[in-house]
């Protein structure tokens, strides 16, 4: 039986309820035919022309994207802009684009839960609680099998992650040993205060900005260690893969491109 566009986003739908979005995110079917054949999917953090022009090329019927195409919204999808002359491209092609945002990242086997799983982090739980569904929510929270330092534990993550020019950061005492681990892929300083109040050893999240950074290390000894926001969110691609592949088993792949917007450190 063939599998079509419309039967992938009600499995992603099922797998990751939109009603975990965030109230401003944007999830869901971008572009696409819903009567369509899918015989190959691609798996990728973002929807850019890297990722588009890598699943056309590998005949691709449909790339599912962790982050939106458009978060803000548009009114025009004329080729005068890039996101418009990837949307014309992805169309003649007949490639679907598709998006699990902030529903992947609560969802039980989400974003937090593989990085958590990357680590072997044992009794998770989620970081901040999502009111419908306590089991859910952003974030996790758990224990290392075996204590280590903040160095050991960002050692252990640079050789479980994709390897960006931007590498990794660590703030606080880099010999601080470490059991309770706090974990949020992508942009988590919103999450600092939580983490002092569940009593986490090191936070490991990105994007994190100067003053809250800052505040956070004066203020505990919570240590802290930065990733790219693509870096932390790129181990959510294989647990969709798998997912998908368990039930509907098309054939698929994860992308590998680097979609940083930092290319080079000097």
């Amino acid at each position: 039986m063939s599998v079509t566009v419309e039967k992938i986003v009600s499995t992603m739908n099922a797998f990751y309820p939109t009603t975990l979005a965030e109230s401003w995110d944007k999830v869901g079917l971008i572009a696409g035919d819903l009567s369509c054949e899918v015989r190959k999917i691609g798996f990728a953090v973002d929807p850019c022309e890297a990722t588009i022009n890598e699943a056309i090329d590998r005949g691709a019927d449909m790339l599912i994207t962790h982050h939106p195409l458009y978060l803000r919204g548009t009114s025009s999808v004329a080729t005068d802009s890039s996101k418009g002359s990837w949307v014309h491209r992805l169309i003649k092609n007949d490639c679907a684009l598709f998006a699990a945002h902030t529903n992947a990242d609560a969802a039980g086997d989400g974003t937090a839960a593989a990085f958590a799983d990357l680590l072997g982090l044992e009794n998770t739980r989620p970081l901040d609680s999502n009111p419908d569904f306590p089991q859910l929510g952003i974030g996790r929270i758990g224990e290392l099998p075996l204590t280590m330092s903040v160095l050991e534990l960002a050692q252990r993550i640079s050789a479980k992650i994709p390897q960006v020019p931007a590498g990794i950061t660590i703030g606080g005492d880099p010999e601080k040993i470490v059991k309770t681990v706090a974990v949020s892929p992508g942009s988590g300083d919103s999450f600092l205060d939580r983490v002092k109040e569940v009593d986490a050893d090191v936070y490991i999240t990105a994007d994190l900005r100067h003053h809250p950074a800052t505040d956070h290390l004066w203020s505990s000894d919570c240590a802290l260690i930065g990733l790219t926001h693509f870096a932390s969110e790129w181990p959510l691609l294989p647990n969709l893969q798998k997912r998908l592949n368990a039930e509907l088993g098309v054939e698929s792949y994860v992308s590998t491109i680097i979609t940083d917007p930092w290319i080079m450190r000097i």
